[in-house]
Order: structure tokens, then C-alpha cells, then sequence
């Protein structure tokens, strides 16, 4: 499934994938080696806009574990996002424990359900912050 996502995304510059059915937020294509394998993998994620960053959420849906994704970029911070038709060159970080609060706040205004994905798990769910590179 997140291969044709990724395929239509592409394609059509975000016209076609970008928008979550039932949410208000946006898809981003995510760009990310794998830690150990190497290989260049690409994501479908929803974002969070805030200013000339983006964040995203490493909720995994409230499982026990943190995605792949993020542990790839743990391991290879600097990638590239597409947002639209435009592609980005980004450097990674965790938010801080100052901005976090606000991020988290800023995240569940896009998708209520991370609120729920938090209360299912008892790991902090990490916010990756994006900014442009």
C-alpha cells in the first residue's frame, strides 16, 4: 500500500495523496536509509507544519515500538523530504523537552487519534522535528 501511495504521490506532485481522508492534515514523503541495511526507503507520513519546520509523529499507531523510520533517522539524520511537488533537503532532531509540549499540542490539532495512540502505550511517543538543510 505505501508503495503505490509513494507511486501516486510522485507522480502527481501530491495531488493525488497528500490530503488524509477524515483529517486535517497533509502527507509528506519521507526519504530514509535503513540503519542497517542501507537501502533508501521512502515513507508516507502525516506532517505537522510549524514555520519553516515540520514535525512528525513517531506514534506507529500506540505499539509498544518507535517505527523503523525513526530509528533510521536516528542513525542518518540528514535526508530529504517531498512536501507537494517540491522536494526538500532536511537535518533531523527530537524535539526538545521546552518545545515539546507545544509540538504535541500543535500534532493532535492535525489528528485527534495521537491522543489515543499515546494513552495505548507506555513509551513516549518521539516528535521528529524537520528543518530545512
Amino acid at each position: 500500500m505505501a508503495d503505490a501511495h509513494t507511486f501516486l504521490y510522485r507522480k502527481t506532485g501530491g495531488r493525488i495523496g497528500a490530503r488524509v481522508p477524515g483529517g486535517r492534515g497533509r502527507m509528506l514523503l519521507l526519504d530514509h536509509v535503513g540503519a542497517k541495511s542501507g537501502t533508501l526507503r521512502t515513507s508516507p507520513l502525516l506532517y505537522v507544519p510549524d514555520g519553516d519546520n515540520l514535525v512528525l509523529v513517531a506514534s506507529k499507531g500506540g505499539f509498544p515500538k518507535n517505527p523503523a523510520w525513526f530509528h533510521n533517522l536516528k542513525a542518518n539524520p540528514e535526508t530529504y523530504v517531498q512536501v507537494d511537488d517540491e522536494r526538500r533537503r532536511v537535518h533531523t532532531r527530537l524535539a526538545t523537552a521546552t518545545e515539546r509540549p507545544r509540538l504535541w499540542d500543535l500534532a493532535v490539532t492535525v489528528w485527534p487519534g495521537y491522543e489515543d495512540y499515546r494513552r495505548r502505550t507506555d513509551r513516549e511517543i518521539p516528535l521528529v522535528v524537520l528543518e530545512p538543510a
